[in-house]
Protein backbone atom coordinates (compact mmCIF):
# COMPACT_ATOMS: atom_id res chain seq x y z
CA UNK A 1 0.00 0.00 0.00
CA UNK A 2 2.78 2.43 0.90
CA UNK A 3 4.28 2.09 -2.59
CA UNK A 4 1.50 4.30 -3.98
CA UNK A 5 1.87 8.06 -3.81
CA UNK A 6 0.23 9.85 -0.87
CA UNK A 7 -1.96 11.77 -3.33
CA UNK A 8 -3.27 8.56 -4.90
CA UNK A 9 -3.94 7.03 -1.49
CA UNK A 10 -5.77 10.10 -0.18
CA UNK A 11 -8.06 10.03 -3.22
CA UNK A 12 -9.61 6.93 -1.61
CA UNK A 13 -10.87 8.93 1.37
CA UNK A 14 -14.06 10.22 -0.21
CA UNK A 15 -15.37 6.93 -1.65
CA UNK A 16 -14.45 5.09 1.57
CA UNK A 17 -16.52 7.60 3.52
CA UNK A 18 -19.50 8.21 1.22
CA UNK A 19 -19.45 5.39 -1.33
CA UNK A 20 -19.33 7.97 -4.12
CA UNK A 21 -16.80 9.80 -6.26
CA UNK A 22 -17.46 13.40 -7.29
CA UNK A 23 -15.88 14.68 -10.49
CA UNK A 24 -15.80 18.47 -10.60
CA UNK A 25 -15.60 20.43 -13.83
CA UNK A 26 -16.06 24.09 -14.62
CA UNK A 27 -19.76 23.80 -15.41
CA UNK A 28 -20.84 20.63 -13.63
CA UNK A 29 -20.32 18.24 -10.72
CA UNK A 30 -21.00 14.57 -11.46
CA UNK A 31 -21.31 11.89 -8.79
CA UNK A 32 -20.58 8.23 -9.52
CA UNK A 33 -21.28 5.25 -7.25
CA UNK A 34 -18.01 3.90 -5.83
CA UNK A 35 -18.76 1.69 -2.85
CA UNK A 36 -16.02 -0.91 -2.50
CA UNK A 37 -14.09 -2.96 0.01
CA UNK A 38 -10.47 -1.94 0.48
CA UNK A 39 -8.03 -4.77 1.23
CA UNK A 40 -4.40 -3.69 1.45
CA UNK A 41 -1.06 -4.85 2.82
CA UNK A 42 2.32 -3.27 3.41
CA UNK A 43 5.75 -4.18 4.74
CA UNK A 44 6.91 -2.71 8.07
CA UNK A 45 9.43 -0.55 6.19
CA UNK A 46 10.81 -0.11 2.67
CA UNK A 47 13.41 -2.86 3.04
CA UNK A 48 10.74 -5.19 4.42
CA UNK A 49 12.70 -6.26 7.49
CA UNK A 50 11.18 -4.17 10.26
CA UNK A 51 12.83 -3.04 13.46
CA UNK A 52 13.04 -6.19 15.57
CA UNK A 53 14.39 -9.71 15.44
CA UNK A 54 17.07 -11.31 13.30
CA UNK A 55 18.01 -9.26 10.25
CA UNK A 56 16.27 -6.12 11.52
CA UNK A 57 16.39 -2.96 9.44
CA UNK A 58 19.53 -0.96 10.23
CA UNK A 59 17.63 2.30 9.84
CA UNK A 60 14.84 1.46 12.31
CA UNK A 61 12.74 3.11 13.61
CA UNK A 62 13.12 6.07 11.24
CA UNK A 63 12.71 3.86 8.17
CA UNK A 64 9.44 2.50 9.55
CA UNK A 65 8.10 5.94 10.44
CA UNK A 66 8.93 7.37 7.02
CA UNK A 67 7.42 4.41 5.18
CA UNK A 68 4.19 4.30 7.20
CA UNK A 69 4.01 8.10 7.01
CA UNK A 70 3.09 7.85 3.33
CA UNK A 71 -0.39 6.81 4.52
CA UNK A 72 -2.17 9.75 6.14
CA UNK A 73 -3.93 9.64 9.48
CA UNK A 74 -7.34 10.45 7.92
CA UNK A 75 -6.99 7.48 5.55
CA UNK A 76 -5.98 5.15 8.38
CA UNK A 77 -9.02 6.45 10.31
CA UNK A 78 -11.27 5.09 7.55
CA UNK A 79 -9.80 1.59 7.74
CA UNK A 80 -11.81 -0.57 10.13
CA UNK A 81 -9.37 -3.46 10.57
CA UNK A 82 -5.62 -3.03 10.94
CA UNK A 83 -3.77 -6.25 11.77
CA UNK A 84 -0.04 -6.61 12.31
CA UNK A 85 1.12 -9.95 10.93
CA UNK A 86 4.43 -11.17 12.42
CA UNK A 87 6.90 -13.13 10.35
CA UNK A 88 6.24 -16.87 10.20
CA UNK A 89 8.90 -18.90 11.98
CA UNK A 90 9.92 -22.54 11.62
CA UNK A 91 8.17 -23.23 14.94
CA UNK A 92 4.95 -21.76 13.51
CA UNK A 93 5.17 -24.05 10.51
CA UNK A 94 5.42 -27.07 12.81
CA UNK A 95 2.19 -26.23 14.65
CA UNK A 96 -0.97 -28.26 13.94
CA UNK A 97 -3.69 -26.60 11.82
CA UNK A 98 -6.21 -24.40 13.68
CA UNK A 99 -9.34 -26.00 15.06
CA UNK A 100 -11.54 -23.80 12.87
CA UNK A 101 -10.87 -24.20 9.17
CA UNK A 102 -11.82 -21.98 6.26
CA UNK A 103 -15.13 -23.75 5.63
CA UNK A 104 -16.19 -23.38 9.27
CA UNK A 105 -15.19 -19.72 9.34
CA UNK A 106 -17.07 -19.06 6.09
CA UNK A 107 -20.19 -20.66 7.55
CA UNK A 108 -19.97 -18.47 10.64
CA UNK A 109 -19.49 -15.34 8.51
CA UNK A 110 -22.50 -16.26 6.36
CA UNK A 111 -24.64 -16.73 9.48
CA UNK A 112 -23.50 -13.37 10.86
CA UNK A 113 -24.31 -11.62 7.59
CA UNK A 114 -27.75 -13.25 7.51
CA UNK A 115 -28.39 -12.01 11.05
CA UNK A 116 -27.42 -8.47 10.03
CA UNK A 117 -29.74 -8.50 7.03
CA UNK A 118 -32.62 -9.85 9.10
CA UNK A 119 -32.08 -7.16 11.73
CA UNK A 120 -31.80 -4.03 9.58
CA UNK A 121 -32.19 -5.07 5.95
CA UNK A 122 -28.51 -4.31 5.36
CA UNK A 123 -25.06 -4.87 6.80
CA UNK A 124 -23.44 -3.40 9.89
CA UNK A 125 -21.04 -1.28 7.83
CA UNK A 126 -24.00 0.89 6.78
CA UNK A 127 -25.34 1.52 10.30
CA UNK A 128 -25.61 5.18 11.23
CA UNK A 129 -27.76 7.58 13.23
CA UNK A 130 -30.71 6.07 15.07
CA UNK A 131 -30.04 2.58 13.71
CA UNK A 132 -26.47 2.69 15.05
CA UNK A 133 -27.71 3.79 18.49
CA UNK A 134 -30.35 1.07 18.54
CA UNK A 135 -28.49 -1.95 17.22
CA UNK A 136 -24.83 -1.21 18.04
CA UNK A 137 -25.10 0.06 21.61
CA UNK A 138 -22.74 -1.90 23.91
CA UNK A 139 -23.49 -2.84 27.50
CA UNK A 140 -22.37 -0.50 30.27
CA UNK A 141 -19.00 -2.21 30.70
CA UNK A 142 -18.39 -2.05 26.96
CA UNK A 143 -19.34 1.60 26.75
CA UNK A 144 -17.06 2.45 29.68
CA UNK A 145 -14.16 0.65 27.97
CA UNK A 146 -14.81 2.44 24.67
CA UNK A 147 -14.94 5.81 26.43
CA UNK A 148 -11.71 5.16 28.32
CA UNK A 149 -9.92 3.87 25.23
CA UNK A 150 -11.21 6.77 23.15
CA UNK A 151 -9.83 9.31 25.59
CA UNK A 152 -6.48 7.52 25.94
CA UNK A 153 -5.90 6.99 22.23
CA UNK A 154 -7.59 10.10 20.82
CA UNK A 155 -10.32 8.13 19.07
CA UNK A 156 -12.09 10.37 16.55
CA UNK A 157 -15.86 10.55 16.07
CA UNK A 158 -15.40 8.51 12.89
CA UNK A 159 -13.29 5.99 14.79
CA UNK A 160 -15.94 5.74 17.52
CA UNK A 161 -18.66 4.97 14.97
CA UNK A 162 -16.55 2.45 13.08
CA UNK A 163 -15.55 0.72 16.32
CA UNK A 164 -19.21 0.28 17.26
CA UNK A 165 -20.02 -1.16 13.83
CA UNK A 166 -17.12 -3.57 14.09
CA UNK A 167 -18.07 -4.58 17.64
CA UNK A 168 -21.59 -5.34 16.38
CA UNK A 169 -20.11 -7.59 13.67
CA UNK A 170 -17.85 -9.36 16.17
CA UNK A 171 -20.88 -9.97 18.39
CA UNK A 172 -22.75 -11.41 15.38
CA UNK A 173 -19.82 -13.73 14.63
CA UNK A 174 -19.95 -14.77 18.27
CA UNK A 175 -23.69 -15.48 17.99
CA UNK A 176 -24.44 -12.91 20.70
CA UNK A 177 -27.58 -10.78 20.78
CA UNK A 178 -25.90 -7.80 22.46
CA UNK A 179 -22.48 -6.17 22.34
CA UNK A 180 -20.43 -7.02 25.39
CA UNK A 181 -17.19 -5.62 26.76
CA UNK A 182 -15.11 -8.35 25.12
CA UNK A 183 -16.56 -7.47 21.71
CA UNK A 184 -15.67 -3.79 22.17
CA UNK A 185 -12.17 -4.73 23.36
CA UNK A 186 -11.53 -6.84 20.28
CA UNK A 187 -12.84 -4.12 17.97
CA UNK A 188 -10.51 -1.59 19.61
CA UNK A 189 -7.52 -3.83 18.95
CA UNK A 190 -8.07 -3.34 15.23
CA UNK A 191 -7.96 0.45 15.47
CA UNK A 192 -4.49 1.70 14.54
CA UNK A 193 -2.56 3.00 17.59
CA UNK A 194 -5.32 1.99 20.00
CA UNK A 195 -3.70 0.07 22.86
CA UNK A 196 -6.03 0.71 25.80
CA UNK A 197 -7.89 -2.54 25.22
CA UNK A 198 -4.79 -4.69 24.77
CA UNK A 199 -4.72 -6.07 28.31
CA UNK A 200 -8.50 -6.38 28.46
CA UNK A 201 -8.83 -8.75 25.52
CA UNK A 202 -8.10 -12.43 25.92
CA UNK A 203 -5.36 -12.96 23.34
CA UNK A 204 -6.10 -16.68 23.19
CA UNK A 205 -9.31 -15.95 21.28
CA UNK A 206 -9.14 -17.07 17.66
CA UNK A 207 -10.05 -14.26 15.28
CA UNK A 208 -11.22 -15.53 11.88
CA UNK A 209 -9.70 -14.05 8.74
CA UNK A 210 -12.22 -12.76 6.21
Amino acid sequence: MAEFTPQALDSLRQPLETGEVTVARANAHVRYPARFQLVAAMNPCRCGLGGAGKGACGKAPRCQRDYAGRISGPLFDRIDLTVEVPAVTAADMALPPPAEGTAEAASRVAAAREAQTARTGGINARLEGEALDRFAAPDEAGKALLTRAGEAAGLTARGWTRTLRLARTIADLDGADGIRRTHVAEALLYRRSTVAAQDDFDRRTTVPAF
